[in-house]
């Protein structure tokens, strides 16, 4: 069983600590938007989806017991919140996305003529619609279950990548949980979970949970991965997304191309499972994806032990983006988009 991965009650965001798992299952209270801001740059919790839920809540919890003299300092207050929020992972669409549907419930709420006082009706608004959010997320990962194990064989083995379970959603997961989903229905036999450096989301939590939703897995290094394709019998190769623009051009996990490279060349599917909201539609193409640099110490450190010498030139790239043509297709809450082209996008999305 996974443990909830947020969970709100008044006063305080309960975050389960990711970067302590499969060591310890921790706990940690955001009790402002501040420090929810602070567990999603820190990674206490990641995974785009439930990046987009946790943005969400810190919201409520910046408008709870908050008093306002007039419309124009709620207004203020909300933009003061939507800053720190936006800053703090600038790949994952599904972050921006919350704030912005959080701006336009807090502006319908502030021009309301309701009844209710100023500040319940913002409240109100942003609970409303951050439990919205969740219930979508969690609705979206069944779909997306249900619509991928259809492009799956009998008995088919797997190579993951990153962390897209339940950890990452607030639901049983993106690419995991057609993982988990199509082993239930005798559609998976085997997943190999790759490590994910640097900051070893495999090795820490997907392995994690292959192992508590008991599916047949290995471990392995991330440049494991062509020799595995060429030696075994590999079926597909299912990722998730953090970010997608109108051509279906993909940004995830850095890493993730090169597996997409691999398998195109030894002829395997290669699947993405991210919901609708990961698309942004504003953007052409890959190349105008902001791509998140993260902290050297992620690539010369493990838990605080130094691994690489002093004073050295370190690159960390958090993502990489994968074009459109090496995509067999992107599952979606809503359908499969194949192939994967602006027009077929378009179709699925109801544009």
């Amino acid at each position: 069983m996974i443990p909830p991965r947020i969970k709100y009650k008044k006063g305080e965001l309960d975050i389960l600590d990711q970067r302590l798992i499969p060591w310890k299952v921790s706990i940690l209270k955001a009790k402002t938007y501040q420090e929810v801001s602070k567990a999603i740059k820190d990674m206490a919790l990641r995974g785009a989806p439930l990046i987009g839920c946790a943005a969400a809540y810190a919201y409520v919890l910046g408008f709870e017991n908050k008093k306002f003299s007039s419309s124009t300092q709620a207004l203020n207050h909300f933009y003061k919140i939507k800053k720190v929020v936006n800053s703090a992972r600038p790949t994952a669409v599904a972050l921006f996305a919350s704030s912005e549907r959080m701006e336009k419930k807090v502006k319908e709420a502030i021009y309301s003529k309701d009844s209710l006082n100023l500040k319940d009706r913002i409240y109100n608004a942003v609970l409303s619609e951050a439990k919205l959010i969740e219930k979508e997320d969690i609705d979206s990962t069944i779909s997306m279950a249900k619509f991928g194990t259809k492009l799956l064989r009998k008995n088919s083995r797997i190579i993951t990548y990153c962390n897209t379970g339940a950890l990452a959603t607030m639901g049983i997961g993106t690419a995991l949980g057609v993982i988990v989903k199509g082993y239930e229905l005798g559609k998976v036999s085997f997943a190999y979970a790759c490590e994910t450096r640097p900051y070893l989301q495999g090795t820490r939590l997907t392995i994690w949970e292959l192992q508590k939703n008991h599916v047949p897995s290995a471990l392995m290094t991330d440049n494991m991965a062509a020799h595995i394709m060429k030696t075994e019998k590999i079926d597909a190769v299912i990722i998730g997304a953090d970010r997608i623009a109108s051509n279906g051009d993909t940004a995830n996990k850095i890493g993730s191309y090169e597996l997409a490279i691999s398998a195109y060349y030894h002829k395997i599917p290669f699947y993405v499972v991210a919901p609708i909201a990961t698309f942004d539609l504003s953007l052409k193409n890959g190349s105008e994806i902001k791509i998140e640099e993260r902290s050297e110490k992620e690539v010369t450190e493990i838990r605080g032990i130094r691994i690489a010498p002093k004073g050295i030139n370190v690159r960390h790239p958090a993502f990489d983006v994968t074009p459109n043509s090496l995509i067999t297709a992107i599952i979606t809450e809503k359908g499969i988009i194949s192939p994967v082209n602006s027009s077929k996008i378009n179709s699925i999305l109801n544009l």
